[in-house]
């Protein structure tokens, strides 16, 4: 066994959604979700099928994002892994929905951070371990840090 680290491709102003998920139709549920939820957000999804003719299937609305997902996919090259890159949208509005999709099984991260995907490969395949998102932290918040994330929160409606 092998262990890789591989850095996502995340386009200026985009976040990036990867899981893990057991079935084909999940790129076209997946495609349902962002549209149902935000017919605004631009977007692109890949999902690298893990049996049969073990293609990436690709779909969204944005052709730069569907190619950059595609690229990031083929770079995880995990069966059954998917990856979401999309704009003028957060993760936030759509995970759940995600979540609830009956062929997802796991969100390894949702961010607008760099990534890296930590990777096991064997002679069968690859499998994902986890990832690395963002930064370590460099110290804990003081009174002044609070003030600033519950004034932040306030300021872009997520909290009254």
């Amino acid at each position: 066994m092998e262990l890789k680290s591989v850095a996502m491709e995340i386009p200026e102003g985009s976040n990036i959604i990867i899981g893990h998920s057991h079935f084909i139709k999940t790129v076209e549920d997946l495609y349902e979700i962002v549209v149902g939820i935000s017919a605004q957000a631009k977007f692109g999804i890949a999902f690298c099928e893990a049996s049969g003719l073990c293609l990436i299937r690709t779909a969204g609305n944005d052709k730069e994002l569907q190619g950059i997902a595609t690229k990031n996919a083929q770079a995880i090259a995990a069966g059954h892994s998917f990856v979401i890159l999309m704009k003028q949208a957060y993760p936030i509005n759509f995970l759940n929905a995600i979540k609830q999709c009956q062929e997802v099984c796991n969100i390894h991260c949702a961010t607008a951070n760099p990534v890296e995907v930590i990777l096991a490969e064997t002679q069968q395949g690859r499998g994902i371990l986890g990832v690395v998102d963002g930064f370590s932290p460099k110290g804990v918040e003081n009174a002044e840090d609070v003030q600033a994330r519950h004034k932040f929160l306030r300021q872009i409606g997520y909290k009254l």
